[in-house]
């Protein structure tokens, strides 16, 4: 059978007899395009910006000279290193199969810059908001049913290939016939055609009757990868490879050793050099990273200075850890930054493709075994806050018993809605007694609820039903994991075990993590979802139900139609106020459905980093940055050196 891409790829190779055909074809599909326009024109008002938001609002104006919140004369060298747990086996981070090494889709951009290449939001300092990167403006009508995107013709890959409109159509219909399934069905249902206008102008139309949003910010937030490489090698996206597409982004692959670390370099011909948003960004030289097995091993190692920066997840070591020589002698600094955003949902989240765990009565009853207060005063030195939303701290999170628009919208759902939602209040996590792991009142409620949905203790203390089957549970965590982690896990497992529950937390290798996470082979994992402050089509890939059975971002399994409804009614919105309340009532929905027992968050980034980097004195508050625009300070870095602080 023919691979299509492959026959694709065949049907537009530069050969010199098909050149005046595909001249002449894209000749054929400019000239609809503009006979599409005018017709779009006649019917809706044109927009025409540098940039997009869903509602037109943006900060920066064409004429910006440098995001506000960086150091437009920061220096540019040195370099920057952090560590990764556990292996990896691949450098394709778009196939299912395989570890991908970290910040490997680095390397690509995408018409609209809405993530910086290693995992920072862009801009930091507004939400919502995406700016041209590959392309230099775009134009939709009011209705949004299609966007044509116009290229900067200085754009090239770094191999120094051009970077086209046909490398963007390339990439599109590569997602939809090889990418993750759950995100190219969506893709595939939302676009109806991807067009090259000429060699710089692309545009993308929208199905009709749908949402208009996420359509212009996702075909903009595609990362484009060169077909010539594709043609050239035959590669494929979904497997797993060591070998790479050039990418057009500030960085190239530097190089690699498979478990021990990867390598980064500043692209020093970087075709966007000279752009207002590239200003003060890009400053390192060498990006790296090195793995370790787990995170104490990255500890001792961080302490050597051997990596030198650190974004500690553990409260336990923040607490008591960082007590060594470099931070005594001022050569490592500390630094808690304040987030903006509201925290991961992160927990032990239930799968609930397993029977047992589809009962709403179950989930209560094991929810409970998880002891906040005592974890927190005596695993987490009391560092960490309890969540309750899923939009924590922010507008969107459901306060108390349904009020105003709110109760109106859920009321006027009928049927989907339990009565419950609409009288009382949104769902908190339980309380626990801190004084002791086991918490009596909490046990006597899982028990009682246990038993009503059929799960019985018997002599031998071990919980059936009533097909005399033993409640099991299995908890699988990467042996990578920080040793705080593990001791959670411990505990919680030790309260399901005295429940009568035979609860096993499983410390496997990264690898066969990775694997059972994906094809959801586990009782219950400790995961996370995405936090929100917008709605958005991916509300549908992380709680909705079109992709619920195979999504890797909802690992749950979750599908309810009432979420769906939700989801539904904030992607119509008429304006933000009902958009809001769509999404309060959202979060509420998903904190009744009690498919994750919520954990800890802190406000702030905790980040630990030799005396070696800078950065502005006013920090956005969306990301920290420190691979983005951060910098080097080559005068303090020779002093460490010289004093034998740092190699």
């Amino acid at each position: 059978m023919t691979d299509p891409v492959k026959a694709r790829v065949a049907a537009t190779s530069p050969a010199a007899g098909h050149r005046a055909l595909l001249a002449g074809g894209v000749m054929a599909l400019a000239a609809l395009g503009m006979a599409k326009s005018a017709q779009s024109q006649e019917t809706a008002s044109m927009i025409a910006a540098h940039g997009f938001s869903f509602y037109g609002d943006l900060s920066y104006a064409p004429d910006f000279s440098h995001f506000g919140y960086v150091n437009p004369d920061a220096p540019q060298g040195g370099e920057i290193s952090e560590w990764a747990p556990g292996t990896f086996d691949s450098m394709n981070p778009y196939s299912r199969r395989g570890r991908a090494g970290r910040y490997s889709s680095a390397i690509y951009e995408s018409l609209l810059e809405i993530v910086a290449p290693f995992g920072d939001a862009i801009p930091a300092d507004v939400y919502g908001e995406y700016y041209c990167l590959l392309c230099e403006t775009l134009e939709y009508p009011e209705t949004k049913d299609w966007v044509i995107f116009h290229m900067r013709p200085e754009a090239r890959f770094s191999d120094g290939t051009p970077l086209t409109a046909h490398d963007v159509v390339f990439s599109h219909e590569l997602i939809l016939e090889q990418g993750l399934p759950s995100y190219a069905e969506a893709v595939r249902q939302r676009i109806t055609g991807a067009e090259a206008l000429d060699d710089y102008t692309v545009r993308f139309d929208f199905a009709p009757d749908i949402s208009r949003r996420s359509l212009i910010d996702q075909v903009g937030y595609q990362p484009i990868w060169s077909q010539r490489w594709y043609e050239e090698t035959g590669s494929r996206l979904d497997e797993p490879r060591m070998e790479i597409s050039p990418g057009s982004g500030p960085y190239v692959l530097d190089g690699f050793e498979v478990n021990r670390r990867i390598t980064y370099r500043r692209n020093p011909d970087y075709w966007a050099n000279d752009l207002p948003q590239t200003q003060g960004r890009h400053n390192f030289d060498v990006i790296r990273v090195e793995y370790y097995a787990d995170d104490a091993a990255a500890f001792e190692q961080f302490k050597t200075g051997e990596y030198t920066f650190r974004l500690e997840g553990n409260s336990r070591q923040w607490a008591v850890g960082y007590d060594f020589p470099a931070v005594d002698r001022g050569h490592v600094l500390r630094e808690e930054i304040p987030d903006g955003n509201p925290p991961t949902p992160t927990g032990f989240v239930f799968n609930l493709g397993r029977e047992p765990l589809q009962d709403r009565r179950v989930r209560e009853a094991l929810s409970l075994a998880y002891n906040f207060e005592w974890t927190n005063q005596q695993l987490q030195y009391g560092l960490m806050s309890q969540r309750h939303s899923f939009t924590q701290g922010s507008r969107l999170e459901a306060q108390g018993v349904p009020e105003g628009d709110e109760l109106a919208l859920l009321e006027s759902l009928g049927d989907l809605v339990p009565a419950d939602l609409l009288t009382q209040p949104a769902v908190m996590a339980h309380t626990s007694s801190a004084d002791q792991l086991r918490d009596r009142r909490n046990m006597r409620r899982a028990n009682r609820l246990l038993e009503s949905a059929g799960w019985i203790v018997g002599e031998d203390g071990i919980r059936r039903n009533a097909q005399g089957e033993v409640f099991t549970l299995e908890l699988p965590f990467p042996s990578s994991s920080s040793a705080t982690l593990g001791s959670i896990i411990e505990t919680f497992t030790q309260n399901l075990q005295a429940m009568g529950i035979q609860a096993i937390g499983q410390r496997i290798d990264p690898a066969q993590y990775t694997d059972r996470q994906r094809n959801r082979d586990y009782d219950l994992i400790y995961d996370q979802y995405a936090a929100f402050l917008d709605t958005g089509t991916g509300l549908n890939q992380r709680f909705g139900s079109e992709a619920a059975e195979f999504s890797l971002f909802n690992p749950a399994g979750l599908a309810s139609p009432l979420v769906d409804r939700l989801i539904d009614i904030s992607l119509n919105a008429d304006g933000p106020e009902s958009r809001d309340t769509a999404l309060r009532a959202l979060d509420r929905v998903l904190r009744w459905e009690l498919f994750m027992i919520p954990v800890h968050y802190s406000a702030n980034q905790w980040v630990a980093y030799w005396d070696i980097f800078r950065h502005p004195d006013e920090l956005p508050p969306f990301s920290t940055g420190a691979l983005d625009w951060w910098w080097y300070d080559q005068d303090r870095a020779d002093e460490l050196a010289a004093s034998g602080a740092l190699r």
